[in-house]
Protein backbone atom coordinates (compact mmCIF):
# COMPACT_ATOMS: atom_id res chain seq x y z
CA UNK A 1 0.00 0.00 0.00
CA UNK A 2 1.21 3.37 -1.02
CA UNK A 3 1.97 6.07 1.32
CA UNK A 4 -0.74 8.74 1.63
CA UNK A 5 -0.21 11.88 -0.26
CA UNK A 6 0.40 14.91 1.69
CA UNK A 7 -2.92 16.74 0.61
CA UNK A 8 -4.44 13.53 1.37
CA UNK A 9 -3.25 13.30 4.42
CA UNK A 10 -3.75 17.14 5.16
CA UNK A 11 -6.29 18.64 3.55
CA UNK A 12 -9.87 19.20 5.23
CA UNK A 13 -13.00 20.59 4.24
CA UNK A 14 -13.27 24.01 5.56
CA UNK A 15 -16.73 24.80 4.93
CA UNK A 16 -19.27 25.82 7.50
CA UNK A 17 -16.40 26.93 9.97
CA UNK A 18 -16.60 30.75 9.89
CA UNK A 19 -13.64 30.96 7.14
CA UNK A 20 -13.78 33.73 5.66
CA UNK A 21 -12.02 32.13 2.14
CA UNK A 22 -15.27 29.51 1.83
CA UNK A 23 -17.89 31.13 4.25
CA UNK A 24 -18.27 34.59 3.34
CA UNK A 25 -18.83 34.45 -0.38
CA UNK A 26 -22.45 35.75 -0.09
CA UNK A 27 -21.32 38.70 2.03
CA UNK A 28 -18.53 39.30 -0.41
CA UNK A 29 -19.26 38.49 -3.74
CA UNK A 30 -23.56 38.19 -3.48
CA UNK A 31 -22.96 34.56 -4.62
CA UNK A 32 -22.80 30.97 -3.17
CA UNK A 33 -21.55 29.11 -6.34
CA UNK A 34 -17.81 30.08 -6.34
CA UNK A 35 -15.09 28.06 -6.08
CA UNK A 36 -12.34 30.15 -4.21
CA UNK A 37 -9.03 30.24 -5.05
CA UNK A 38 -8.45 33.71 -3.84
CA UNK A 39 -7.31 34.93 0.28
CA UNK A 40 -3.24 34.12 0.11
CA UNK A 41 -5.22 30.86 2.98
CA UNK A 42 -4.28 27.34 2.77
CA UNK A 43 -6.57 24.32 2.86
CA UNK A 44 -3.88 21.98 4.76
CA UNK A 45 -4.69 21.32 8.48
CA UNK A 46 -1.31 21.12 10.96
CA UNK A 47 0.43 18.34 11.53
CA UNK A 48 -0.29 16.36 14.91
CA UNK A 49 3.33 16.81 16.23
CA UNK A 50 2.34 20.39 16.07
CA UNK A 51 -1.48 20.22 17.00
CA UNK A 52 -0.44 18.01 20.04
CA UNK A 53 0.92 21.59 21.51
CA UNK A 54 -2.14 23.71 20.86
CA UNK A 55 -4.37 20.57 22.20
CA UNK A 56 -1.93 20.28 25.54
CA UNK A 57 -2.49 24.32 26.04
CA UNK A 58 -5.82 24.39 25.80
CA UNK A 59 -6.11 21.03 28.22
CA UNK A 60 -4.33 23.48 30.39
CA UNK A 61 -7.81 25.33 30.65
CA UNK A 62 -6.60 28.98 31.43
CA UNK A 63 -5.76 31.54 28.98
CA UNK A 64 -4.68 34.83 31.27
CA UNK A 65 -1.94 37.30 30.06
CA UNK A 66 0.82 35.64 28.61
CA UNK A 67 4.51 36.87 27.47
CA UNK A 68 7.00 35.11 25.17
CA UNK A 69 9.42 33.00 26.91
CA UNK A 70 12.85 32.06 26.35
CA UNK A 71 11.50 28.67 24.75
CA UNK A 72 9.75 31.15 22.26
CA UNK A 73 12.96 33.24 21.42
CA UNK A 74 14.71 29.79 21.17
CA UNK A 75 11.52 28.71 18.42
CA UNK A 76 12.37 31.86 16.81
CA UNK A 77 15.76 32.14 16.32
CA UNK A 78 16.22 28.13 15.56
CA UNK A 79 13.60 29.00 12.75
CA UNK A 80 15.67 31.89 10.72
CA UNK A 81 19.36 30.84 11.84
CA UNK A 82 18.85 27.37 10.20
CA UNK A 83 16.24 28.19 7.25
CA UNK A 84 17.56 31.58 6.49
CA UNK A 85 21.19 32.03 7.92
CA UNK A 86 20.35 35.11 10.66
CA UNK A 87 20.34 34.90 14.36
CA UNK A 88 17.44 37.09 16.26
CA UNK A 89 18.18 38.57 19.86
CA UNK A 90 15.25 38.32 22.17
CA UNK A 91 15.64 42.43 22.96
CA UNK A 92 15.11 43.02 19.26
CA UNK A 93 11.64 41.79 18.67
CA UNK A 94 8.48 43.15 19.59
CA UNK A 95 4.94 41.24 19.25
CA UNK A 96 2.73 41.94 17.22
CA UNK A 97 -1.12 41.05 16.39
CA UNK A 98 -0.40 40.36 12.79
CA UNK A 99 1.67 41.59 10.52
CA UNK A 100 -0.75 44.51 8.59
CA UNK A 101 -1.42 46.00 12.21
CA UNK A 102 2.60 46.02 12.30
CA UNK A 103 3.17 47.38 9.07
CA UNK A 104 -0.08 50.44 10.72
CA UNK A 105 2.03 50.24 13.62
CA UNK A 106 5.21 51.20 11.68
CA UNK A 107 3.18 53.85 9.53
CA UNK A 108 2.80 55.81 13.01
CA UNK A 109 5.87 55.12 14.69
CA UNK A 110 7.95 56.46 11.90
CA UNK A 111 6.09 59.16 10.20
CA UNK A 112 3.60 61.96 10.45
CA UNK A 113 0.07 62.85 8.61
CA UNK A 114 1.08 63.89 5.00
CA UNK A 115 4.80 62.44 4.92
CA UNK A 116 4.97 60.10 1.70
CA UNK A 117 5.36 56.35 1.53
CA UNK A 118 6.97 54.47 -1.35
CA UNK A 119 5.50 50.71 -2.24
CA UNK A 120 6.48 49.09 -5.29
CA UNK A 121 3.06 47.83 -7.01
CA UNK A 122 1.64 45.99 -7.60
CA UNK A 123 1.81 44.51 -4.78
CA UNK A 124 -0.35 43.24 -1.53
CA UNK A 125 -2.90 45.62 -1.02
CA UNK A 126 -3.30 46.04 2.88
CA UNK A 127 0.48 48.08 2.32
CA UNK A 128 -1.94 51.19 0.64
CA UNK A 129 -4.69 50.81 2.59
CA UNK A 130 -2.32 51.47 6.00
CA UNK A 131 -0.42 54.64 4.57
CA UNK A 132 -3.76 56.19 2.94
CA UNK A 133 -6.01 55.50 5.96
CA UNK A 134 -3.75 56.73 8.37
CA UNK A 135 -3.37 60.07 6.33
CA UNK A 136 -0.12 59.30 4.58
CA UNK A 137 0.93 60.36 1.24
CA UNK A 138 1.09 57.06 -1.48
CA UNK A 139 4.13 57.03 -3.76
CA UNK A 140 4.24 54.07 -6.29
CA UNK A 141 7.46 52.93 -7.92
CA UNK A 142 5.88 50.79 -10.73
CA UNK A 143 7.80 47.42 -11.01
CA UNK A 144 8.99 47.13 -15.03
CA UNK A 145 6.94 44.34 -16.61
CA UNK A 146 8.61 42.84 -19.64
CA UNK A 147 8.74 39.37 -21.32
CA UNK A 148 6.74 37.72 -18.56
CA UNK A 149 9.14 39.28 -16.12
CA UNK A 150 9.23 42.00 -13.31
CA UNK A 151 12.34 44.17 -12.71
CA UNK A 152 12.65 47.46 -10.14
CA UNK A 153 12.83 50.45 -11.96
CA UNK A 154 15.83 52.07 -9.06
CA UNK A 155 16.30 55.41 -10.89
CA UNK A 156 12.55 55.63 -10.67
CA UNK A 157 12.63 54.43 -7.44
CA UNK A 158 15.15 57.17 -6.26
CA UNK A 159 13.58 59.75 -7.92
CA UNK A 160 10.30 59.06 -6.17
CA UNK A 161 12.15 59.31 -2.97
CA UNK A 162 13.55 62.15 -4.02
CA UNK A 163 10.64 64.12 -5.20
CA UNK A 164 8.62 63.30 -2.22
CA UNK A 165 10.91 63.36 0.21
CA UNK A 166 10.00 60.07 0.86
CA UNK A 167 10.31 58.95 4.89
CA UNK A 168 9.61 55.05 4.31
CA UNK A 169 9.58 52.15 1.70
CA UNK A 170 7.52 48.97 2.63
CA UNK A 171 9.12 46.26 0.82
CA UNK A 172 7.33 43.04 -0.27
CA UNK A 173 10.18 40.26 -0.42
CA UNK A 174 9.34 37.76 -1.69
CA UNK A 175 7.36 39.57 -3.93
CA UNK A 176 3.14 39.11 -3.57
CA UNK A 177 1.49 38.87 -5.83
CA UNK A 178 3.99 38.99 -9.17
CA UNK A 179 5.91 36.03 -7.24
CA UNK A 180 9.69 37.84 -7.11
CA UNK A 181 12.79 36.65 -5.03
CA UNK A 182 14.64 39.50 -4.65
CA UNK A 183 18.34 38.70 -5.08
CA UNK A 184 21.00 40.10 -2.67
CA UNK A 185 22.34 42.51 -5.41
CA UNK A 186 18.11 44.29 -5.85
CA UNK A 187 18.17 44.50 -2.25
CA UNK A 188 21.73 46.19 -1.88
CA UNK A 189 20.63 48.72 -4.55
CA UNK A 190 17.30 49.54 -2.72
CA UNK A 191 19.23 49.69 0.98
CA UNK A 192 22.18 51.80 -0.53
CA UNK A 193 19.27 54.36 -1.91
CA UNK A 194 17.32 55.01 1.05
CA UNK A 195 20.33 55.06 3.38
CA UNK A 196 21.36 57.79 0.97
CA UNK A 197 18.04 59.22 1.37
CA UNK A 198 17.51 58.35 5.19
CA UNK A 199 14.96 56.22 4.38
CA UNK A 200 12.92 53.56 6.70
CA UNK A 201 12.42 50.07 5.39
CA UNK A 202 9.70 48.17 6.37
CA UNK A 203 10.04 44.68 4.99
CA UNK A 204 7.31 41.97 5.35
CA UNK A 205 9.26 38.88 4.49
CA UNK A 206 5.83 36.22 5.11
CA UNK A 207 6.54 34.24 2.38
CA UNK A 208 10.16 33.66 2.88
CA UNK A 209 9.82 30.25 3.37
CA UNK A 210 8.13 29.37 -0.27
CA UNK A 211 11.16 29.47 -2.98
CA UNK A 212 11.16 27.52 -5.47
CA UNK A 213 14.04 25.45 -7.24
CA UNK A 214 16.54 27.94 -8.52
CA UNK A 215 16.02 30.56 -6.54
CA UNK A 216 17.29 31.69 -2.83
CA UNK A 217 15.59 33.90 -0.29
CA UNK A 218 17.90 36.31 1.08
CA UNK A 219 16.80 38.44 4.42
CA UNK A 220 17.66 41.92 4.58
CA UNK A 221 19.32 40.66 7.78
CA UNK A 222 21.65 38.89 5.87
CA UNK A 223 22.72 41.95 4.01
CA UNK A 224 26.02 43.60 5.76
CA UNK A 225 25.51 45.76 8.95
CA UNK A 226 25.03 49.10 7.44
CA UNK A 227 22.12 48.03 6.00
CA UNK A 228 20.21 47.09 9.04
CA UNK A 229 19.95 50.48 10.66
CA UNK A 230 17.12 52.06 8.75
CA UNK A 231 15.62 48.42 8.67
CA UNK A 232 12.22 47.07 10.46
CA UNK A 233 11.56 42.84 9.42
CA UNK A 234 8.07 41.65 10.01
CA UNK A 235 8.16 37.74 10.01
CA UNK A 236 5.58 35.35 11.09
CA UNK A 237 4.43 31.26 10.91
CA UNK A 238 1.21 32.66 9.43
CA UNK A 239 1.74 32.16 5.90
CA UNK A 240 4.18 29.16 6.50
CA UNK A 241 1.64 27.19 8.50
CA UNK A 242 -1.23 28.69 7.78
CA UNK A 243 -1.99 30.43 11.45
CA UNK A 244 -2.94 33.54 10.41
CA UNK A 245 -5.96 33.98 12.38
CA UNK A 246 -4.30 33.41 15.84
CA UNK A 247 -2.21 36.62 14.85
CA UNK A 248 1.18 35.86 15.41
CA UNK A 249 3.61 38.37 14.39
CA UNK A 250 7.17 39.09 15.22
CA UNK A 251 8.74 42.60 14.31
CA UNK A 252 12.16 42.86 14.26
CA UNK A 253 14.29 46.03 14.55
CA UNK A 254 18.07 46.16 15.71
CA UNK A 255 17.84 49.83 15.62
CA UNK A 256 17.31 51.07 19.63
CA UNK A 257 16.03 54.20 18.51
CA UNK A 258 13.54 53.14 15.84
CA UNK A 259 12.67 49.91 17.91
CA UNK A 260 11.92 52.61 21.03
CA UNK A 261 9.46 54.77 18.32
CA UNK A 262 8.21 51.59 17.32
CA UNK A 263 7.08 50.05 20.60
CA UNK A 264 5.68 53.54 22.00
CA UNK A 265 3.25 53.69 18.69
CA UNK A 266 2.74 49.68 19.72
CA UNK A 267 1.96 50.69 23.10
CA UNK A 268 -0.03 53.92 21.77
CA UNK A 269 -2.31 51.55 20.46
CA UNK A 270 -3.23 49.81 23.68
CA UNK A 271 -1.05 46.74 22.81
CA UNK A 272 0.59 44.66 24.93
CA UNK A 273 0.85 40.85 24.96
CA UNK A 274 0.37 38.57 22.59
CA UNK A 275 -2.04 35.70 22.40
CA UNK A 276 -1.80 32.33 23.89
CA UNK A 277 -2.04 30.50 21.32
CA UNK A 278 -0.12 32.43 18.54
CA UNK A 279 2.75 32.05 20.91
CA UNK A 280 2.45 28.52 21.45
CA UNK A 281 2.16 28.41 17.37
CA UNK A 282 5.56 30.21 17.19
CA UNK A 283 7.40 27.88 19.73
CA UNK A 284 5.42 24.49 18.32
CA UNK A 285 5.71 25.43 14.09
CA UNK A 286 9.20 26.83 14.32
CA UNK A 287 10.74 23.61 16.34
CA UNK A 288 8.42 20.95 14.83
CA UNK A 289 7.46 21.83 11.51
CA UNK A 290 10.26 20.72 9.49
CA UNK A 291 8.90 18.04 7.68
CA UNK A 292 5.25 19.33 6.95
CA UNK A 293 6.82 22.48 5.70
CA UNK A 294 9.03 19.81 3.37
CA UNK A 295 5.95 17.70 2.13
CA UNK A 296 3.98 21.41 1.88
CA UNK A 297 6.45 22.68 -0.60
CA UNK A 298 6.33 19.40 -2.61
CA UNK A 299 2.72 19.68 -2.95
CA UNK A 300 2.55 23.47 -3.88
CA UNK A 301 5.47 23.39 -6.44
CA UNK A 302 3.74 20.46 -7.85
CA UNK A 303 0.30 22.51 -8.18
CA UNK A 304 2.89 25.33 -9.86
CA UNK A 305 3.52 23.40 -12.19
CA UNK A 306 0.53 21.36 -13.02
CA UNK A 307 -1.11 24.72 -13.53
CA UNK A 308 1.98 26.60 -15.46
CA UNK A 309 1.53 23.19 -17.98
CA UNK A 310 -2.53 23.78 -17.79
CA UNK A 311 -2.40 27.48 -18.92
CA UNK A 312 -0.06 27.28 -21.92
CA UNK A 313 -1.82 23.94 -23.29
CA UNK A 314 -5.09 25.42 -22.97
CA UNK A 315 -4.98 29.09 -22.74
CA UNK A 316 -2.67 30.05 -25.34
CA UNK A 317 -3.30 34.02 -25.03
CA UNK A 318 -2.74 34.14 -21.08
CA UNK A 319 0.62 34.60 -19.73
CA UNK A 320 1.90 32.62 -16.83
CA UNK A 321 3.87 34.73 -14.84
CA UNK A 322 6.54 32.30 -13.35
CA UNK A 323 6.79 32.61 -9.61
CA UNK A 324 10.08 32.57 -8.06
CA UNK A 325 8.68 32.35 -4.46
CA UNK A 326 5.10 32.33 -2.94
CA UNK A 327 2.27 30.04 -3.67
CA UNK A 328 0.47 32.24 -5.40
CA UNK A 329 0.28 32.61 -9.43
CA UNK A 330 -0.04 35.65 -10.90
CA UNK A 331 -2.08 34.99 -14.56
CA UNK A 332 -1.70 37.99 -17.47
CA UNK A 333 -5.24 37.73 -19.52
CA UNK A 334 -4.46 40.90 -21.26
CA UNK A 335 -3.82 38.75 -24.41
CA UNK A 336 -7.37 38.12 -24.59
CA UNK A 337 -8.21 41.54 -25.46
CA UNK A 338 -11.32 41.71 -22.74
CA UNK A 339 -12.20 44.46 -21.19
CA UNK A 340 -11.37 44.58 -17.61
CA UNK A 341 -15.33 44.34 -16.84
CA UNK A 342 -15.73 41.72 -19.41
CA UNK A 343 -12.58 39.88 -17.97
CA UNK A 344 -14.04 40.27 -14.40
CA UNK A 345 -17.57 38.98 -15.72
CA UNK A 346 -16.10 35.76 -17.27
CA UNK A 347 -14.22 34.64 -14.24
CA UNK A 348 -16.81 35.22 -11.63
CA UNK A 349 -20.08 34.43 -13.45
CA UNK A 350 -19.12 32.43 -15.80
CA UNK A 351 -16.27 30.34 -14.78
CA UNK A 352 -17.58 30.77 -11.28
CA UNK A 353 -14.13 31.33 -9.70
CA UNK A 354 -13.48 33.65 -6.67
CA UNK A 355 -10.07 35.19 -7.61
CA UNK A 356 -8.33 38.33 -6.73
CA UNK A 357 -8.51 41.05 -9.03
CA UNK A 358 -5.28 42.12 -10.10
CA UNK A 359 -6.97 45.85 -10.25
CA UNK A 360 -7.05 45.63 -6.31
CA UNK A 361 -2.88 45.47 -5.93
CA UNK A 362 -2.73 48.33 -8.28
CA UNK A 363 -4.49 50.35 -10.93
CA UNK A 364 -2.02 48.97 -13.82
CA UNK A 365 -2.75 45.71 -13.44
CA UNK A 366 -6.67 44.96 -13.91
CA UNK A 367 -6.05 42.09 -16.83
CA UNK A 368 -4.16 40.26 -14.01
CA UNK A 369 -5.82 37.56 -11.77
CA UNK A 370 -4.02 35.72 -8.87
CA UNK A 371 -4.72 32.55 -8.03
CA UNK A 372 -4.12 30.56 -4.51
CA UNK A 373 -2.34 26.92 -5.43
CA UNK A 374 -2.26 25.70 -1.90
CA UNK A 375 -5.04 23.14 -1.96
CA UNK A 376 -5.89 19.76 -3.12
CA UNK A 377 -4.77 19.29 -7.08
CA UNK A 378 -8.23 18.04 -7.56
CA UNK A 379 -9.90 21.74 -6.16
CA UNK A 380 -7.05 23.38 -8.86
CA UNK A 381 -8.15 20.76 -11.91
CA UNK A 382 -11.99 21.72 -11.31
CA UNK A 383 -10.96 25.52 -11.42
CA UNK A 384 -8.68 25.07 -14.37
CA UNK A 385 -11.64 23.59 -15.99
CA UNK A 386 -14.03 26.01 -15.37
CA UNK A 387 -11.30 28.48 -16.73
CA UNK A 388 -11.23 26.97 -19.72
CA UNK A 389 -14.70 26.49 -20.67
CA UNK A 390 -15.74 29.93 -19.86
CA UNK A 391 -12.75 31.04 -21.93
CA UNK A 392 -13.63 29.38 -24.35
CA UNK A 393 -17.09 30.17 -24.84
CA UNK A 394 -15.50 33.64 -25.54
CA UNK A 395 -12.99 32.76 -28.25
CA UNK A 396 -13.91 34.78 -31.34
Amino acid sequence: MSEMSFEDKYVVDRRGTSCLKYDFAMQRKGRKDLLPLWIADMDFKLSEEILTDFHKRIDHGVFGYTDPDDEYYAALNHWFSTHHGYTIAPETVTLGCGVVYGLATGVKAFTKPGDAIIVQQPVYYPFSEVIVDNGRKLVNNQLHYEKGKYTIDFADFEQKIVDNNVKVFILCSPHNPVGRVWKKEELKKLGDICLAHNVIIMADEIHCDFVYPGFEFASMFTLPEKYQENLVVYTSPSKTFNVAGLQPANIIIKNAELRKKYRKANASSGYSQGGVMAQIAVKSCYTKGDAWVKGLLETVTANMEYMRKFIKENLPKAYFVDPEGTYLTWVDFSGYGFTDEELEHIITDEAKLWLDSGKVFGPATAQFERFNVACHRKTLEQAMKQLKAAIDNHKS
